[in-house]
């Protein structure tokens, strides 16, 4: 199993981190099995960062397995979609992009990647345009539409199949909107999915 991260898929999100805005191609980094964070089980903060920051994503879940998708076949290949969290060390990131170093150790850590329950995609109320909320403490931090993305989910499938075959099991972090920020032990999150039901809470994670 293979966790596959987009960064910087939404413009105004790369811009509050003073990030140039990906043009020609995704920003595409990886995450260990060891870095999910199921059952709404809590993060324990960790003792290597003293700036830890929540960063709300929609998540697909690979279906079938497949190397240099085609576009025309891209969507068959998720069928139940989530949240999740991509937790960074960002004083850590920052000393590692300084350095032109990897982000693995600010990014990939154990737990820091948080996935909520999984529902069918064909539960969201618009699947051309998704939405989901990120919750602090009750208070809505980040709130993200699909059809902001830089690269949509097409293109985001296509791309990384042509360098990392696709299996059954894989997951893709889509990429962030706009309203990260840090947290501090005692904060809750939610992930909140619009569905055609109505908002569907898919995780809730305490910061211990």
């Amino acid at each position: 199993m293979k966790i596959i991260c987009i960064g910087r898929n939404y413009a105004k999100h790369a811009l509050e981190l003073n990030n140039p805005v990906p043009k020609t191609a995704p920003v595409v980094f990886m995450k260990p099995p060891t870095a999910l964070l199921v059952g709404n089980k809590p993060l324990y903060y960790p003792d290597y960062t003293e700036d830890l920051h929540y960063e709300c994503e929609l998540v697909l879940k690979i279906c079938k397995n497949g190397k240099h998708v085609r576009p025309e076949f891209a969507l068959d290949y998720f069928e139940n979609i989530s949240l999740g969290i991509d937790f960074t060390a960002r004083d850590l990131q920052s000393k590692l992009k300084a350095k032109g170093h990897p982000w693995e150790i600010a990014k990939g850590f154990d737990n820091s990647a948080v996935l909520g329950t999984l529902v069918p995609k064909t539960e969201v109320a618009n699947q051309n345009n998704m939405e989901f909320k990120l919750l602090k403490n009750g208070e809505i931090v980040q709130h993200g539409f699909t059809k902001d993305f830089i690269f949509s989910i097409t293109e985001v499938i296509c791309y990384v199949s042509k360098f990392f075959k696709l299996h059954i099991g894989d997951y893709i972090y889509t990429g962030t909107p706009e309203g990260v920020g840090p947290v501090k032990i005692g904060d809750k999150l939610e992930g909140i999915l619009v569905t055609k039901s109505g908002e569907k809470r898919l995780f809730e994670t305490e910061i211990k």
